[in-house]
């Protein structure tokens, strides 16, 4: 086993590998610029490496530099840049270090998407329509010709890319020309590379992700699906397991086409195989996500088994201890993405110090965070601060728990994304599972208000009222305005 791990990322995923590093007796290096000092991973690191950047966080050789100074045994990249880089896999195994996460081969071969996509439908799966390569951002009228094969909308998408970076929905020709420029300079400023490829939007649609474990040994299996169709800004920022949305004999189906189109690629470690699935419900591939994700704490809720673990077991050569027969699959769960952004300003990120953060807790509540009272939000980095997690053994359960936590969670100092998560949790249309992913291009509906919620909303705007237009102006009693009694304080002269 390990003796140190470097994990070249930060936030709640680097604490999160922390925890389970320490479970297994392995000590760690965290990775922080000047900014994110004051994070929960600095504090509960082994040891710590100042960056003198953010930009530094992307790069493959200062890190690998760090890594062998501090003579750790492996790295964990958690979901950063770098867990899809196969040029840092590459180097780290050049330099004797070992990479959590898939080999250099897999990442190479399932990052090609444009290959990717046409080798899965060579395989008889239903798969995203596309452009049929990637396309030269300067040969505009190509890029043309081919949304308007494909028909709009269209999504422009980075050929390298992932977590909507280099992504903008088009729905209307004269949009194009403007959006492959942002998407391709956003690409290639954070992927290195401009290219770029078109896919035909499904609009709306159901994001369906099913989660893959395999090991150094051939052996491969599903720890069950997703739903994450509630989508800001290309972020999943509510997801739910199981999907609420399949039927058996479609989750039958989809996760066996996810093991299938797995092997195709000899997939190992953890990672995620994508679907869109239509109004009429049918499913077609999309992507694999060759790390592990934000909303991992959702499977690791429903099946009980610790997903960081099982990487660091497998980069280790450990089989994996389960058949697919043998994985447990319990109740339900639901994750809410906390974000340092404005909602009231378009989702505009807010950094800033948290003046006051309270973390809800209770039955099955899980939140995992960086953050504590007094803590900063850096400015250069995701806005994500924190994500809870609850589970039930059904949905409705599940959800009351999340309301509650929710409705407990208290982040105090800059704008976040809470009011909405609590509003959102409260709609009919979640209630009932009637959302895919064009929830946030209508208005949120509200649900049932009873009488003591109405009498709380009365009062508290009643307050605010008052309290904008100075009606509260303090004064002095009379009777102490005499002087008297500062006379007699007086000492004796």
């Amino acid at each position: 086993m390990f003796k140190k791990i470097l994990i070249a990322n930060r936030g709640e995923i680097a604490v999160r590998i922390i925890r389970t590093c320490r479970e297994l007796g392995i000590e760690t290096v965290a990775l922080y610029d000047e900014s994110d000092m004051d994070s929960l991973h600095v504090r509960q690191a082994d040891y710590c490496v100042r960056l003198p950047s953010p930009e530094t966080f992307l790069d493959v050789t200062t890190i690998v530099q760090i890594a062998l100074a501090y003579q750790v045994d492996a790295v964990h990249p958690g979901y950063g840049f770098l867990a899809e880089s196969a040029t840092f896999a590459r180097q780290l195994t050049e330099a004797g270090i070992l990479f959590i996460g898939p080999p250099a081969e897999v990442i190479t071969a399932v990052r090609a998407k444009v290959k990717v996509l046409d080798a899965v439908r060579a395989a008889g799966f239903p798969t995203v329509t596309h452009s049929p390569e990637c396309l030269d951002v300067h040969d505009l009228a190509t890029i043309q010709a081919n949304a308007l094969q494909l028909g709009y909308p269209v999504v422009v998408k980075s050929c390298k890319g992932g977590r909507g970076r280099g992504e903008r929905l088009v729905r209307q020709p004269e949009q194009l020309e403007t959006a492959v420029q942002r998407a391709s300079a956003e690409a290639k400023a954070v992927f290195g590379s401009n290219q770029i490829y078109l896919e035909h939007a499904m609009l709306p649609a159901h994001q369906i992700g099913v989660q893959l474990l395999g090991d150094q040994h051939g052996h491969l299996i599903h720890l069950g699906d997703r739903d994450g169709s509630i989508i800001v800004g290309n972020q999943k920022i509510i997801e739910e397991a199981p999907s609420p949305i399949l039927n058996e004999s479609q989750r039958e189906e989809i996760l066996a086409t996810a093991l299938a189109i797995g092997r195709m690629f000899n997939y190992q470690n953890v990672g995620t195989v994508e679907f869109l699935l239509d109004r009429n419900g049918n499913f077609f591939f999309s992507e694999i996500k060759a790390r592990i994700q934000v909303e991992h704490s959702l499977t690791e809720m429903v099946t009980g088994i610790d997903l960081v673990r099982q990487q660091i077991l497998i980069a280790a050569g450990e089989p994996l201890p389960w058949t697919q027969e043998e994985v447990p699959f319990h109740g339900w769960a639901m994750m809410c993405r906390l974000n340092a952004q404005d909602p009231w300003q378009n989702f505009l990120p807010s950094p800033g110090r948290l003046k006051d953060v309270r973390i809800p807790s209770g039955p099955q509540v899980r939140v995992d965070r960086y953050v504590y009272t007094g803590c900063r939000v850096p400015p250069n980095y995701d806005p994500l601060v924190a994500k809870v997690t609850t589970w039930g053994r059904n949905r409705e359960i599940c959800l009351s728990r999340m309301k509650n936590a929710l409705a407990d969670f208290l982040l105090v100092g800059t704008p976040t994304n809470l009011p909405v998560m609590q509003r959102v949790m409260h709609t009919s249309a979640f209630a009932r599972a009637h959302y895919n992913t064009d929830f946030f291009t209508k208005p949120l509906g509200n649900g049932a208000d009873s009488e003591v919620q109405l009498r709380d909303l009365a009062v508290i705007t009643a307050v605010h009222f008052a309290r904008r237009h100075h009606m509260f102006n303090p004064t002095t009693p009379a009777r102490l305005q005499s002087g008297w009694h500062q006379d007699s304080r007086r000492l004796p002269q």
